[in-house]
């Protein structure tokens, strides 16, 4: 019998809801300048995806913004330094996302369509718990309330490890991960997949990397989001994604397009970390 789609593992922010991945931004900036030292939006944008602390981390480390931390508390960017940033940042995130919790267009005409054929739903993120105890029911209220939702700080180690996707396909009972889409905004949740042995697909249009409202794309001319589209897409690619699409919208062209590739005998394959 020909192997179908099982079920397809979201990201939240810039692939199912906030499109542009815009909440953790402005959060970030905030929690930085709260200590006194100043980051961009692209500084903040550079390792979207991956758990907060671990993105604090990757940004208070980078040299400018370490040299820019060091001159201001007289001591390098440490944990001590991440866990007070973490902890003004958090509270901040959590107020932004009720801003920015609105579906992406055609998601929702996308999960009806996965309902009816059968797929499930589960989820990952790059939020915490608290995080995204007030984003859920926003979401949920609009008709998205997957089966499962991994948070980043519920298991040992989060993106781009696989741990987040194989806690949410042992608890929906879902395997082999060759039946199973990760769809993802970010380079590590591409790694993610990858490592977990499902498909993984990156949203080029709705993520973090062209950080765009639904109306700042709807502006662009068809040159200017061609050009996005391949910005956009070429770090999904270098991070391992078997394909990238626009947005959320094509789930069923997409799932149609991987039953055909596995019923030709092609299998996703684990692409181990570095």
């Amino acid at each position: 019998m020909t192997q179908k789609i099982k079920a397809i593992i979201l990201d939240w922010a810039g692939t199912v809801v906030d499109h542009g991945s815009r909440a953790p931004m402005g959060a970030f900036v905030k929690a930085f300048a709260h200590f006194g030292v100043e980051i961009t939006i692209a500084d903040a944008r550079g390792s979207m995806g991956m758990a907060k602390r671990d993105h604090i981390r990757l940004v208070g480390t980078t040299p400018a913004i370490a040299a820019a931390w060091r001159a201001r508390h007289g001591t390098d960017f440490d944990d001590a330094a991440i866990d007070a940033i973490f902890e003004v940042f958090e509270p901040m995130n959590v107020a932004a996302v009720e801003s920015h919790a609105t579906l992406i267009p055609g998601a929702r005409a996308a999960l009806d369509w996965c309902a009816a054929r059968g797929i499930r739903i589960g989820s990952t993120t790059g939020y915490t718990r608290p995080i995204m105890g007030r984003l859920m029911p926003l979401a949920a209220a609009q008709g998205f309330a997957p089966e499962v939702t991994i948070c980043a700080g519920d298991l040992a180690a989060g993106r781009p490890a696989p741990l987040q996707i194989w806690s949410a396909l042992a608890q929906m009972g879902i395997w082999p991960a060759s039946s199973v889409i990760k769809l993802d905004d970010t380079a590590p949740g591409i790694g993610e997949a990858r490592a977990a042995g499902c498909w993984a697909v990156g949203a080029a249009l709705t993520g973090n990397n062209p950080g765009l409202s639904a109306e700042e794309l709807a502006s662009l001319s068809p040159d200017q989001r061609a050009a996005l589209r391949q910005d956009a897409s070429e770090p999904l690619l270098r991070a391992g994604a078997h394909l990238v699409i626009d947005t959320i919208a094509d789930l069923p062209w997409l799932v149609e397009h991987i039953e055909a590739r596995l019923a030709a005998g092609e299998k996703p394959g684990i692409l181990e970390a570095n």
